[in-house]
């Protein structure tokens, strides 16, 4: 299996899956189907599928166009999501393959939108899987709570993203590394390991290099919303309970002008 980053917009990726044996290629959120097409073409792909990880224009606006550009394109997409182009609807547990080798599996992660799906995809060779997380997990952050509750969002995240094994590698939707790193700091300013990602992904971001992927080890270590169920992070914003931390962390977040 192998992953390469299209950056889109200003901020965003899609992403190119790649099976390595058969050439076949599945893309996350083609925003810009052009750039798509231009790297699929470059490094020889065929795309088959494109999966949509939730209805927002800027993760699902490049459907329609992609269809006309690869003609029998299937296009996944969350159920009660209401994804422009959606020709297959996926729900929780659906499983998708691509190639010979991968499998995809639709997680809901629901809250930034109410049908939002992560995709997990493993590979038969041995490596480590991987997770596309949209706008539900960010590195070192998380979407904001649109469509739903933090409740749902404390299940997307700490009990369906994160009791994924630590090694997946963790790709999201935006580039959001840097600031998301600096709020953080505000809510755990004595995190040695959130202190030494920041100036990783400044100099990344200086480099003109991509934060992503994280890994869900380095969420746990690291992102303020997956660390909610420990009693020390509770402290920090005084809270009794992880829904509680969840929502004044994410309330913290959305006032936060750094």
């Amino acid at each position: 299996m192998k992953i390469y980053h299209v950056p889109c917009l200003q901020d965003n990726y899609s992403y190119l899956i790649v099976d390595e044996s058969t050439k076949d290629a599945a893309v996350v959120d083609p925003v810009e189907p052009q750039k798509i097409l231009e790297a699929a073409n470059f490094h020889g792909l065929n795309l088959k599928l494109v999966l949509t990880t939730h209805h927002h224009w800027d993760h699902a606006g490049g459907n329609e166009q992609i269809k006309q550009l690869v003609p029998g394109i299937k296009v996944y997409g969350g159920s009660i999501d209401n994804v422009k182009g959606c020709t297959d609807k996926v729900e929780n547990g659906d499983k998708v393959s691509l190639g010979a080798d991968i499998n995809i599996l639709s997680l809901h992660t629901p809250c930034h939108t109410k049908g939002h799906i992560s995709y997990y995809v493993t590979s038969k060779e041995d490596e480590n899987p991987a997770v596309f997380t949209g706008d539900t997990l960010f590195i070192a952050g998380c979407g904001k709570f649109f469509e739903g509750t933090a409740e749902q969002m404390y299940q997307s995240l700490c009990v369906t993203l994160g009791s994924l094994p630590k090694p997946t590698k963790v790709y999201c939707g935006h580039e959001y590394t840097v600031k998301n790193l600096q709020f953080a700091l505000t809510i755990e300013p004595d995190n040695l390991k959130l202190q030494q990602k920041l100036t990783w992904a400044q100099n990344q971001q200086q480099a003109g290099q991509p934060t992503i992927p994280s890994t869900i080890e380095e969420e746990l270590d690291t992102n303020p919303f997956i660390r909610v169920d420990l009693p020390v992070v509770q402290e920090k914003v005084g809270c009794k309970s992880p829904i509680e931390a969840i929502r004044e962390i994410r309330e913290r977040k959305d006032n936060w002008r750094g």
